[in-house]
């Protein structure tokens, strides 16, 4: 998934980006509310990682503009701060979770699952219908009884198109779910990895949008 971290710390930044990498997540990381805002405001991501006490422009005023704009990603608050009130008050404000440094990696990635299934309306980690579902966990695919673990960029693929099913994902709307700042994209990736999805598990499992984008339904 796609990731943007705040975080004004150079070591937990660092610590941080490292270890999400190695969830295989996509990680964009800036060190103020300013750039925070702006990245925010220019691309997507699956969920966002918010030090309260974030330089540039304070977290929770960061967080009360992205809500009062209307935007509903999933936001994890990371605070030092021993403070029950400030905690209570980011959750109110509009936060979707705050943790508290220091934390397990494991307990945070966790945690940002959590707030992608029950973004997504879901109660389990497995996002989709009967017939065709998204083990969030364990990074596997059930299309019509068969079921396959997923690589890195298949993940990103299905869980951008079973978040809502039945909405069509332009080209540039998938590019930006799959791949970060600074990566070269080529211009077939998009089709390269349809269609290696579709020979896994079937030519029906996406749907071509002619002019549009592509879309699952299940």
């Amino acid at each position: 998934m796609r990731v943007l971290l705040v975080e004004k710390d150079v070591q937990i930044g660092r610590s941080l980006l490292r270890a999400l990498n190695d969830a295989d997540c996509s990680v964009d990381w800036v060190r103020d509310g300013h750039a925070g805002s702006t990245a925010i405001n220019t691309a997507y991501y699956a969920v966002v990682l918010l030090d309260l006490g974030t330089s540039g422009a304070d977290g929770i005023d960061l967080l009360r503009a992205l809500r009062a704009s209307g935007n509903d990603v999933p936001v994890l608050m990371l605070t030092a701060l021993d403070d029950l009130d400030t905690r209570v008050h980011s959750l109110d404000v509009g936060a979707d979770d705050c943790v508290r440094k220091p934390f397990e990696v494991r307990e945070l990635l966790a945690r940002i699952r959590a707030v992608l299934r029950r973004k997504a309306g879901y109660a389990t980690s497995r996002i989709g219908g009967e017939s065709l579902n998204l083990d969030l966990n364990k990074r596997m695919l059930c299309c019509n009884g068969v079921a396959s673990s997923l690589s890195v960029r298949e993940f990103a693929l299905m869980h951008a198109l079973l978040e809502r099913p039945g909405m069509i994902l332009s080209r540039d709307q998938l590019e930006d779910r799959l791949y970060g700042w600074g990566k070269e994209v080529d211009s077939n990736a998009v089709d390269v990895l349809i269609h290696s999805m579709r020979k896994k598990f079937g030519p029906s499992l996406i749907r071509n949008v002619r002019g549009v984008g592509w879309t699952v339904a299940h």
